[in-house]
């Protein structure tokens, strides 16, 4: 049986990061969140990855029930918060896997600490092209900020959560990806979220698209094992990011989960876990070659 997961905080640096942990022996997983969401988001696959694996699955600052202070919300700054999370907890490498802005927070820790990487696991990644979906780049115009709030008033949580409420009596339930990004949304009703989000938004988005790319690095990973899991009906981020990061990275292995959207480790969570424990088991761990590293970089 897996171990049940359990939720914790700790203080870094004097910000308090919660996260969640299962499992107990076996290579490290650490599960990284995407935009607005938290560790609840792995709640339905957490359990099983349990099994054979110690996971690690925070609430990236700005998020959850993470402090949100008026802070850098970079790609960078995560990493570096995921870096001391796992020193802290005695864990030297991982697999890092990630999903939407988490998979952007992937390969940014991977690039800024390649001697802590063990594989890597991108999900319906930000941080592979352009394009994302309209909502988020609208989010990003100048004043947003200003008119926010009066979309995410707690009255419209209450009316919807009761309308929700009469359709669970009638036996029916709505999809994991609607619960997720009902989970999101009602998140930012609460100020200092809203702010930390926004903060986060615009670091990787602009009324034009995504504006953090790994495109030109990726070749970086050329030793790093990579798993690449998309859903082909992805209304967020297009399936089209999954092909074109597996062209760009050689050997790496790309896994589309037919009709399935944003969230695969949500609405395919026994198959989720059965990918990510199946790439770990036949895969081995890398190790970072500094000799190689300069290289790769030499030769572009």
């Amino acid at each position: 049986m897996p171990t049940r997961s359990e939720l914790h905080t700790i203080e870094l640096h004097g910000t308090e990061v919660a996260y969640r942990t299962a499992g107990d022996h076996g290579p490290v997983l650490l599960l990284v969140h995407g935009m607005a969401g938290s560790s609840d988001a792995w709640l339905r696959c957490i359990d099983d990855l349990g099994r054979e694996h110690r996971v690690v699955a925070p609430d990236l600052v700005g998020h959850g029930r993470s402090a949100k202070p008026r802070a850098d919300y970079s790609l960078g700054a995560q990493a570096s918060t995921l870096r001391d999370l796992l020193v802290a907890l005695g864990h030297e490498r991982a697999t890092v896997v990630g999903q939407s802005l988490g998979g952007g927070i992937a390969m940014q820790f991977a690039y800024q600490y390649p001697e802590r990487v063990e594989r890597l696991v991108l999900v319906s990644a930000g941080g592979l092209g352009d394009d994302v979906a309209f909502v988020l780049r609208a989010l990003t115009a100048p004043g947003v900020d200003l008119v926010l709030p009066l979309g995410f008033q707690s009255v419209v949580r209450t009316g919807v959560e009761t309308v929700t409420g009469w359709f669970g009596r009638l036996g029916l339930r709505p999809a994991p990806a609607t619960v997720e990004m009902w989970r999101a949304y009602t998140s930012l009703i609460d100020a200092d979220t809203r702010r930390a989000f926004l903060h986060t938004l615009r670091s990787v988005v602009d009324v034009r698209g995504q504006r953090v790319s790994a495109a030109d690095r990726l070749y970086l990973a050329a030793h790093i094992p990579t798993l690449v899991v998309w859903g082909d009906a992805d209304p967020i981020i297009p399936v089209s990011h999954a092909h074109a990061a597996a062209e760009l990275m050689p050997g790496s292995e790309l896994v589309v989960m037919e009709g399935v959207g944003h969230f695969p480790h949500c609405e395919r969570p026994r198959e989720f876990a059965e990918l990510v424990g199946d790439f770990v088991g036949r895969t081995e761990p890398a190790e970072l070659d500094p000799g190689q590293l300069q290289s790769l970089i030499a030769a572009r």
